[in-house]
C-alpha cells in the first residue's frame, strides 16, 4: 500500500519489508536528529492494522497471547506475541485498547496470516476481527513531540514516543502538523540503537522470545496457559536460550553495511572460522556511526571481536549468555 507521503519533497521510496513508505527525504542524519529532538515524525502507514471488537475481546486475546491483557486498561500500550506450539515466535502485535476496540499494528503483510489464525480460534467467544489496514494508517511521533493527535482513532503511548492510528484518508493532511518527515532508515537506526527486536529481522523460524529480549516487553511470565508457554517457562526456569541478541559497533571505515543474513564469525580465527550467527539489522547512526544487531550462538565470548560479513565489529551484550 503506497503512502501519499511519498509525494513529499525529497522522498526516496524504501525497498523490501518497508516498501510503500519513504526510506529517507534526502538527509538521513538530520532526520535522525530531528526525531531525537521530537521535531519529526515517521510514516509507518505500510504496517498492517488489525482490530478486535466485542465484549469478550480482552479475555479471549488473553488466552492466545504471551502478554497479560485480560484487564488491560483503556489507553495502556503493550506488546504481545503469538507462538507456535513449540514456542517459536510467529507474530508480534503492538497493542492498545480504547475501551471498546483492541487495536494492533503488525509487520507489513503479516496481518492476513494473523487474522486467519485468530478466526480459527474464535469458537464461541463474542469477538469480531477485522483487517483495518485499508482504513487506518500508523504514524510514529517521538518522545518530546508537541504535535497533537487530533483525529487519531487510537494512540499507543510509549516511553520513546507515540503510535497513532489515523484514518488513512486524512494521513496527508494530518501529517502537515507533525513536524518534518523522517524516513524508515532514521526510524530503524534509532530502533537498532535501542535494541528493539523486529519480527522477520531479529527473528527466524526457530526464534524463541528469550533470544531477542522479548521477555521484558512482550511476555508475562506469571499468566495462565497459552500456546508455546511450556517452552517459555522451561527455558526461563531451567536453562538458557541457544542464541542471544547482540549489539554491534561496526568498523566505520567500511563503506557497505552488512545486510540482513550476513554471517557472523570470530575475527581472530583464520578466514573467520565457522559461522556463529547472522546480522539481523544494520544502519548508519547519526552519533554512533554504523551499527547492527545480530543473533549469535550463546557461547560466543562477550568480549570477542566479530566479523559481520566482512566488517569487523565490537559487541555489546543485549541478552546475557
Amino acid at each position: 500500500m503506497k503512502s501519499p507521503l511519498l509525494s513529499l519533497p525529497g522522498a526516496v521510496p524504501a525497498e523490501g519489508a518497508d516498501e510503500g513508505v519513504a526510506a529517507h527525504y534526502g538527509d538521513i542524519f538530520r532526520e535522525q536528529r530531528e526525531l531525537v529532538a521530537g521535531r519529526a515524525f515517521t510514516d509507518l502507514s505500510h504496517r498492517g492494522v488489525v482490530t478486535v471488537t466485542g465484549p469478550d475481546r480482552l479475555a479471549w486475546l488473553h488466552l492466545l497471547l504471551t502478554q497479560h491483557v485480560s484487564a488491560l486498561p483503556p489507553g495502556q500500550a503493550t506488546e504481545a506475541l503469538i507462538l507456535s506450539p513449540n514456542g517459536h515466535v510467529e507474530h508480534a502485535l503492538y497493542l492498545v485498547d480504547d475501551g471498546t476496540t483492541s487495536w494492533a499494528h503488525v509487520e507489513p503483510g503479516t496481518q492476513g496470516a494473523l487474522i486467519e489464525y485468530l478466526e480459527r480460534m474464535k469458537f464461541m467467544y463474542r469477538v469480531e476481527i477485522a483487517d483495518a489496514t485499508a482504513e487506518f494508517a500508523v504514524v510514529y511521533l517521538p518522545a518530546g513531540s508537541a504535535a497533537e493527535a487530533v483525529g487519531a482513532a487510537a494512540v499507543r503511548e510509549l516511553p520513546y514516543g507515540r503510535d497513532l492510528f489515523l484514518p488513512r484518508a486524512e494521513l496527508a493532511e494530518q501529517a502537515e502538523a507533525f513536524g518534518s518527515p523522517a524516513g524508515s532508515w532514521a526510524y530503524e537506526a534509532l530502533r537498532i540503537e535501542a535494541h528493539r527486536p523486529r519480527l522477520g529481522f531479529e527473528t527466524d523460524h526457530r526464534t524463541i522470545p528469550h533470544e531477542v529480549d522479548w521477555l521484558g516487553t512482550a511476555v508475562h511470565l506469571n499468566k495462565g496457559c497459552y500456546r508455546g508457554q511450556e517452552t517459555v517457562a522451561r527455558v526461563h526456569n531451567l536453562g538458557k536460550p541457544p542464541r542471544r541478541l547482540v549489539f554491534l559497533h561496526l568498523d566505520g571505515t567500511e563503506e557497505v553495511l552488512p545486510p540482513h543474513g550476513a554471517e557472523v564469525r570470530l575475527a581472530a580465527e583464520p578466514g573467520g572460522g565457522r559461522a556463529l550467527g547472522f546480522v539481523t539489522s544494520s544502519a548508519r547512526h547519526h552519533e554512533l556511526g554504523p551499527i547492527a544487531l545480530a543473533l549469535v550462538k550463546r557461547n560466543v565470548p562477550v568480549d570477542a571481536v566479530l566479523l559481520a560479513g566482512t566488517v569487523p565489529a565490537g559487541q555489546e551484550v543485549v541478552v546475557a549468555p
